[in-house]
């Protein structure tokens, strides 16, 4: 059952700027690439790797990234720019590196960055997506994405996304970690960093806290305060004993 977007409002007003004018033209102005600016191959070119450092930040647009098929069908006109960035939302690649790796609250979040070219608002818009991503799964939430009122509107069929709103730290897109820290502590840096490790080996409530029930290990303090007195058996050779000496003699 597809459910309706929960509805929710932007927590500042500039949230409601879609620009700050010549406060905005500065040396961190992102370039806007365009399809129909594209009149040569190299420039169709520039176009489709802006959308692979869009899509995939450029820490991680590597040559087994690509989507050839899709690359001949913008270069020949036949698909939108639209119709590319959903191609690469949906490849197995971005499925790989950024989906799987992430729970869909921080997925909704990296998704409005590269794809609608702003941050989330606030927890309840990425509530609301992430309701999206359960009913209508990950393709569902890409396709609500890319064929909102909002891409149309900022975006259109052939211009490549890209920062919109005037925060601090853009790119953003480029500069989002892959894991968010709950996959961190699961199977992430968490476990080799040395800061970690030191507090592994050295604090003992932390060692203590880590212990099933019913380890014996959480009784030493105990079994050491009783301090038993231990009976070691009697260390002796058969080569030491003087066997004629045991033997009675007769008078």
């Amino acid at each position: 059952m597809d459910l309706p977007l929960l509805a929710y409002k932007p927590t500042t007003q500039n949230h409601r700027v879609a620009s700050f004018g010549i406060a905005d033209q500065n040396e961190d102005s992102p370039y806007i690439y365009r399809l129909e600016d594209a009149a040569s191959y190299p420039e169709i070119r520039e176009v489709i790797w802006a959308c692979y450092r869009q899509v995939f930040s450029e820490h991680a647009t590597l040559a087994f990234n690509r989507q050839i098929t899709l690359e001949s069908q913008l270069v020949n006109r036949v698909i939108t720019v639209r119709d590319f960035i959903r191609g690469l939302a949906k490849s197995e690649r971005f499925y790989n590196t950024v989906v799987a790796v992430n729970d869909n609250y921080r997925l909704v979040d990296v998704c409005l960055r590269r794809f609608l070219g702003r941050s989330a608002y606030n927890e309840e818009e990425k509530i609301a997506w992430s309701i999206k991503i359960g009913t209508l799964g990950f393709y569902g939430f890409v396709d609500a994405l890319l064929d909102s009122e909002e891409y149309t509107n900022a975006f259109g069929d052939f211009t490549v996304p890209y920062q919109r709103k005037r925060m601090e730290g853009r790119p953003f897109n480029l500069v989002t970690p892959r894991y968010g820290f709950e996959y961190r502590d699961k199977v992430g840096t968490t476990k080799t960093d040395w800061r970690f490790t030191l507090e592994k080996f050295y604090d003992r409530k932390f060692q203590e806290r880590r212990l099933p029930e019913g380890d014996p290990r959480k009784y030493r303090d105990l079994a050491a305060a009783i301090a038993p007195k231990t009976r070691y058996a009697q260390q002796l050779r058969a080569a030491d004993i003087d066997y004629l000496a045991k033997v009675p003699r007769r008078r």
